[in-house]
């Protein structure tokens, strides 16, 4: 009588050849570039970035703002800070303390008021919330430190974020924009076969990495220069009206890539 616990008993060894139905579940499961570009492709086609709709290239670029609300959204609080921060500066410390919190309170209040106003008419309020959440931890790290300059860092380390995987992705065959134009398109990474897509999305995806390193190659000097003014006018001039065209260059390049076949 055999023991089943001793080495080469066929009875102790796992199954060399699995059922087709367990193989079939295995071969079915998502890759983690499967998965990643799924949720890359989700938001996306949240944002209206959806090449497969075949809207126009201003509709898109519309959308990816979030229209006059969104870029309100967007704009407004900054705005506020700066012009707050701008007008009652004062160079005395105890002066400028008072300034800071009024500056941010007014930032901070007027993206709680947009976040109100969404779940009031029950839209989808996840954008105004996330500038809130920004806003809030902006102000209050400013306020920990005592220095309005302070209220941009979140900003730089999400911009160092988000170049870096945009880089790194690209670099290693693997562009993020490839990913969700793949999932989007309904190939999934078939797209790594054709050596014009590689090439169009390693490009797309480099030329959003230098989008964000150019924001921190200008902005840092100013942060490190204690410049705040500058430093909110610049941050306002370097992001809708740069994120708006990068948009617009990667849907007409995706788009190249997958001409709509008349029907």
């Amino acid at each position: 009588m055999s023991d089943p616990s001793r080495p080469g008993d066929p009875a102790a060894e796992p199954d060399a050849n699995p059922p087709a139905a367990e193989r079939d579940e295995a071969d079915a499961a998502p890759s983690a570039s499967e998965m990643l570009g799924a949720a890359l492709g989700g938001a996306a086609r949240r944002a209206g970035l959806d090449p497969a709709e075949g809207k126009s290239t201003g509709h898109v670029v519309w959308a990816a703002m979030g229209g006059w609300r969104g870029i309100l959204e967007s704009v407004l609080p900054g705005v506020v800070f700066l012009v707050a921060w701008t007008v009652t500066y004062d160079p005395d410390p105890d002066v400028r303390s008072g300034n800071l919190l009024l500056s941010l309170g007014l930032s901070v209040g007027l993206a709680a008021v947009f976040t109100i106003v969404r779940l009031i008419q029950r839209q989808s309020a996840s954008a105004a919330i996330g500038g809130l959440i920004a806003a809030a931890a902006a102000a209050g790290l400013s306020l920990w430190t005592g220095r309005g300059e302070d209220s941009f860092i979140p900003g730089f380390l999400t911009n160092t974020l988000y170049g870096t995987a945009f880089l790194v992705s690209a670099l290693i065959g693997w562009p993020l924009i490839g990913l969700a134009v793949g999932f989007l398109m309904g190939e999934g990474t078939a797209w790594r076969a054709d050596k014009r897509k590689r090439r169009v999305f390693f490009w797309l995806s480099i030329a959003w990495a230098s989008l964000f390193a150019l924001r921190l190659v200008v902005q840092l000097p100013l942060y490190f220069a204690g410049d705040v003014t500058a430093l909110g006018t610049v941050k306002l001039i370097m992001g809708l009206p740069l994120f708006a065209p990068m948009v617009a260059v990667t849907w007409l390049a995706v788009r190249a890539l997958y001409p709509r076949t008349p029907k």
